[in-house]
């Protein structure tokens, strides 16, 4: 096959999480303010956005030397999380076409995942939807030195799958996302949330912008090696 001859096959795809499979940005946005809102403390412009892509660790400590929730780090990471849980076991709200896409891309390349969400809710996540199987590796930002825009969770999710990132393909909704994934030099799917978008900044750093995930076709992403 003729082609750009620099540009290396894709060997692996790699998922986020929130706002990519699961429709859970606002829902993360929803317990904080909530929070908020039963300390008293008004929600600053910006908090929202800033906390995309954060570690626990980073966020948690964002809520309380920024927002000014009360408590230590560690309980608020906890109240977050308690929060967040109830929700899914209320049901995992799903991006459309999520499981589809995790069963077609799977088909055809190994799946990671590179979450900004806690372990906990990951495997809870995966298990519940029945596709934990699908994924040959799964890192959580809580495992590693940075959130995002860091690139170290993709970085270890590469690692893990025994992929080089220029040979991978990242598939973001976020800014942070979309700057993590394009720091580590993987390829990069831009699938804008509609809530928050992709900062015009960072969608300068996406291979291709689409609509949602059924977009996300084998032949698309094969497109992105040439």
């Amino acid at each position: 096959m003729m082609g750009d001859m620099t540009a290396p096959a894709i060997a692996a795809v790699v998922l986020d999480m929130d706002g990519v499979i699961t429709d859970t940005e606002t829902l993360w946005d929803e317990v904080r303010r909530g929070m908020a809102a039963d300390d008293g403390v008004p929600w600053p412009a910006g908090a929202t956005e800033a906390m995309m892509g954060m570690s626990t660790g980073e966020w948690s400590t964002f809520l309380a030397r920024e927002v000014g929730l009360r408590g230590e780090p560690g309980e608020l990471a906890a109240r977050t999380i308690d929060g967040m849980a109830a929700h899914y076991r209320a049901g995992v709200p799903l991006m459309p076409g999520a499981v589809e896409a995790i069963h077609r891309l799977s088909a055809r390349w190994p799946l990671g995942l590179a979450s900004s969400s806690p372990r906990r809710l990951i495997d809870t996540v995966l298990a519940e939807l029945g596709v934990t199987d699908r994924f040959a590796a799964t890192v959580s930002t809580e495992e590693v030195a940075a959130g995002k825009p860091s690139p170290d969770g993709y970085l270890r999710a590469c690692e893990l799958l025994g992929v080089e990132p220029a040979s991978a393909v990242a598939i973001e909704d976020s800014s942070n996302g979309v700057r993590s994934a394009a720091a580590a030099g993987m390829r990069v799917i831009a699938i804008p949330h509609d809530a928050y978008g992709v900062a015009p900044d960072a969608l300068e750093l996406a291979a291709v912008r689409l609509g949602s995930l059924d977009e996300v076709t084998l032949e698309r992403v094969e497109a992105l090696a040439r």
